[in-house]
């Protein structure tokens, strides 16, 4: 479900992005500049899976100690990943169509019969916009197959990408109407509680590799009543970092960074009401 939830996200702001620049391009008169844009795209995407050939193969060759680390570090840099990318979307979202549609004019302003070659800069434009998307995605989906089965990551982030691919499509061609600023707010809730999750999970492999104290450990012990082995257990452990017998450290971790994040994302910027008159 968080591949599924990940994927999804990911996929539709990178389609959103190609479908911003086509249609810019089109706008221009100019769709013949369009290869340039999908030779962007399509390097993007070659550059993110080898990053997350990457980071797959690093873990892989770690073992004991040194492999608890780097599933905690990656853990940790996931979520710190995840929690920028929230606040990046409060504070850039609203400009960023008119600052790609803006690179593109200019891009294909430069581009002319007579030379060709300066439409690389429409392949600049589209890579850089899509491999950050990418190399998110593919750190994220790396720290979400550490919290559960690989393959249901896989098969979940699939799903997702295929999701908003097809999503995309439809924007693009004015067949569906989402609400943008609905799904954004309703996915950067569900991903302040999924890094809220891969911190406290990225803390609970600290502990274990004897890097951070545990305080008390464990605090509580829940496996009896839920195990985090059972199906239902992997589950929530796949979507919130549930551990059914944690350390003090890891759950102070956990409440604090919700508390904090939640209250910086959500709450800080809402304007208190005007008093009502008498």
């Amino acid at each position: 479900m968080t591949a599924l939830v990940i994927g999804l996200r990911e996929g539709l702001e990178a389609a959103l992005i190609v479908g911003i620049l086509l249609g810019a391009l089109k706008q221009l008169g100019r769709p013949e500049l369009g290869r340039y844009i999908w030779t962007g795209v399509v390097s993007a995407v070659v550059v993110s899976v080898l990053a997350a050939a990457a980071l797959v193969a690093a873990g892989i060759e770690l073992e004991g100690t040194a492999e608890q680390v780097f599933e905690g570090v990656t853990l940790i840099a996931a979520a710190v990943f995840l929690t920028g990318m929230i606040f990046w979307m409060k504070r850039q979202g609203k400009g960023f169509r008119t600052a790609l549609e803006a690179n593109v004019r200019g891009a294909a302003q430069q581009t002319s019969s007579a030379n060709m070659s300066s439409g690389w800069a429409l392949f600049a434009v589209a890579f850089f916009a899509v491999v950050r998307e990418g190399v998110e995605l593919a750190l994220l989906l790396v720290a979400t197959s550490l919290k559960g089965p690989a393959l249901n990551t896989i098969l979940g982030a699939a799903a997702g990408i295929g999701a908003a691919v097809v999503i995309g499509i439809l924007i693009y061609r004015g067949v569906l109407h989402l609400n943008l600023r609905t799904f954004f707010g309703v996915t950067n809730a569900l991903f302040l509680v999924f890094a809220a999750g891969m911190v406290a999970l990225g803390i609970h492999e600290l502990v274990e590799a004897s890097i951070m104290p545990a305080i008390i450990d464990p605090l509580y012990n829940l496996n009896p009543i839920l195990s985090d082995k059972s199906t239902l257990g992997e589950l929530l452990k796949s979507l919130f970092g549930y551990n059914g017998n944690p350390a003090l450290s890891e759950t102070i971790a956990y409440i604090v960074y919700l508390a904090v994040m939640g209250w910086l994302i959500f709450g800080h910027n809402r304007k208190p009401s005007a008093p009502q008159a008498a």
